[in-house]
């Protein structure tokens, strides 16, 4: 009677195991039902569950009856990519290592190092990373400035050739190291003090990588066209994808002008070259101070600077060039338009205007007395500035070039930390709540992907970006019809609305709108 009783067993158990897993099925870490999946190509979004499983999407279709740990329901809730934003000031990453004000964004990937400024050494800063833990995936490139400071300090010359090949060999090394391209920044220092023939050099070197150049161009207002041409020019000459950041037209003589960059940009790509930009949705920038300054008075660094303000010829020369540039520049042409951010020497200052310190001061607020206070600032130690010196047109027009990225230019921020710009906190969703529903500048699938596959295909990651199996579980859920920037020029330290959940490699960093510190981020170093 034994060999039946053990063949009913076997029947049993065998029965048991065919009902528990055709009921249930597989079993997966996250699964996200019911949403309108936007896989990040540019196409209509399709109705779509997603099964994440050991940070990799493993599955995309109707999974139903499928078991996971978490399920999250995302009806009436758009799924994404997570964003990658082309241009991140992470300089604080060590303070603020959670990044809570780009997570929040629905950010699950950054690119750090703009403007010709990075980390050095670079491998080991992203190794202290990696040892830490980050709250959103970092990737960096490599500072023309950083290295021409590196080797050559503040000079206002070319390099000699023991010079450049010495800063070829740093690009080399940080290319080799995991960075994904260089950056130049050529209104600041010491870049401004570089020819193109430099800058193609190397540029070289990080082509020979496969990376990219990105460029705050030489300028941004007067001489916008002449700096176009020369990173269409650095491309050809390269042979290196360029991206134009934070592309603008700045200063009242240039709005509109953004007609004729981006025909250059059309021109230029009908040629071969590979051009492309990326930019922040507001009309206001964020630089130092110091920008409104002539670059050659700036040559040997702020000592020098100060020396040169104590000769009355050389003093007049500066501030007859800050004069043009608040006019014609960066001032907008009224001390109501440089707004000031971070000064550590009066914070009291912090979210004034610089018409509103002349007046404090008893001046009456003219261009000239606003050009004196320009150099006292910088005497003191300088300051960070929002500046209101762009045309809306241009700011709708160059989001609508099929070329463009959204880059934030945001630096890293918490609550309390200065008067910010409010693209700090704010920039993807205002690119989605303000622009997207309210505006109809762009349509929400043509969005995502200047947000997410764009980017991915301009550094040539191929793990993330789009949501389909196999790629990475970087992922952002948020409601179309509620998603917007707090953050305002008033009031910037407020986050946005209407971004539910945010998974970087495959853990909820933002959770039913709650932000939860996991830091599952990664350095992503260039293969």
């Amino acid at each position: 009677m034994k060999a039946p009783i053990n063949i009913l067993n076997k029947l049993f158990l065998g029965l048991a195991f065919i009902l528990l897993f055709s009921c249930g099925g597989p079993t997966y870490d996250i699964l996200i039902l019911n949403g309108s999946v936007y896989d990040g190509s540019g196409g209509a979004p399709i109705k779509a569950d997603i099964a994440i499983k050991d940070s990799i999407i493993v599955a995309v279709g109707n999974l139903s009856d499928a078991n996971a740990t978490r399920i999250i329901d995302a009806s009436g809730l758009a799924v994404s990519p997570g964003f990658i934003d082309m241009h991140t000031h992470l300089e604080p990453i060590m303070e603020l290592l959670s990044c809570e004000s780009h997570v929040r964004q629905g950010v699950t990937t950054a690119l750090g190092g703009p403007d010709g400024n990075s980390p050095w050494p670079l491998k080991s800063h992203m190794d202290s990373l990696v040892e830490q833990g980050i709250g959103m995936n970092v990737a960096y490139l490599i500072g023309h400035n950083t290295v021409r400071e590196n080797i050559m300090g503040l000079e206002n010359r070319a390099p000699t050739a023991e010079e450049l090949h010495a800063m070829e060999a740093e690009i080399d090394s940080a290319m080799q190291e995991g960075a994904y391209g260089i950056s130049t920044g050529l209104k600041y220092l010491p870049g401004a003090f570089s020819k193109v023939d430099e800058v193609i050099a190397l540029s070289k070197v990080a082509s020979k990588y496969g990376g990219i150049y990105t460029s705050h161009l030489r300028e941004e207002g007067l001489g916008l066209f002449d700096a176009v041409q020369e990173a269409i020019q650095i491309s050809a000459e390269a042979d290196i994808p360029v991206v134009l950041t934070h592309h603008k037209a700045i200063g009242k003589p240039m709005w509109g002008k953004s007609v004729r960059t981006l025909a250059m940009v059309d021109s230029a790509r009908a040629k071969g070259l590979d051009i492309k930009m990326d930019q922040y949705p507001y009309t206001a920038s964020y630089t130092g101070i110091s920008v409104l300054i002539p670059s050659w008075s700036k040559a040997g660094g702020e000592e020098a600077f100060a020396e040169r303000t104590k000769d009355p010829v050389l003093r007049d020369s500066i501030k007859n060039g800050i004069v043009f540039n608040i006019l014609n520049d960066r001032g907008g042409s009224d001390l109501d338009r440089i707004q000031f951010a971070r000064v550590e020497w009066q914070p009291e200052l912090e979210g004034k205007t610089l018409k509103y310190w002349a007046e404090e001061k008893g001046l009456e607020p003219t261009v000239e007395n606003g050009a004196d206070l320009v150099i006292e600032a910088q005497l003191n130690g300088g300051a960070a500035c929002v500046f209101h010196a762009m045309a809306e047109e241009d700011v709708t027009r160059i989001m609508q070039h099929p070329q463009t990225m959204i880059g934030s230019d945001g630096r890293l921020v918490a609550p309390g930390m200065g008067h910010p710009h409010p693209r700090w906190y704010g920039t993807f969703p205002r690119v989605l709540g303000h622009y997207v529903r309210e505006k109809k500048t762009l349509e929400l699938s043509e969005a995502i992907r200047k947000m997410t596959l764009l980017p991915a295909q301009s550094l040539n990651i191929t793990d993330r970006g789009i949501l389909k199996e196999g790629m990475r579980a970087d992922i952002t859920i948020f409601n179309p019809e509620t998603i917007i920037d707090k953050a305002t020029f008033e009031k910037p330290h407020q986050y946005p609305e209407g971004i539910d959940f945010v998974i970087v490699n495959g853990i909820l960093a933002v959770d039913n709108g709650e932000f939860h510190d996991v830091r599952s981020g990664t350095v992503l170093r260039k293969k």
